[in-house]
């Protein structure tokens, strides 16, 4: 999955029903309101509400820092 992907801005948390943010290395989908990480898996997000898993105090900020300095 990348930035650009248009399924991106159709994907939501199974949780919040919040916007996820994709992080810079692709790898998975980030809920910063939640502090919920959730994978990638062969290119497939896993959006089960058990996937997700949760983000430190100090991982978070670190994660919210690299997704902005991502953005367009």
């Amino acid at each position: 999955m990348n930035p650009d992907d248009p399924l991106l801005a159709l994907l939501a948390c199974p949780l919040d029903k919040g916007p996820l943010s994709l992080l810079p290395e692709g790898g998975a989908l980030y809920n910063p309101r939640l502090r919920l990480s959730y994978p990638i898996v062969d290119g497939i997000p896993q959006l089960l509400p058990s996937s997700g898993r949760k983000v430190s105090a100090d991982d978070h900020e670190r994660l919210l820092t690299r997704i902005e300095g991502s953005a367009p």
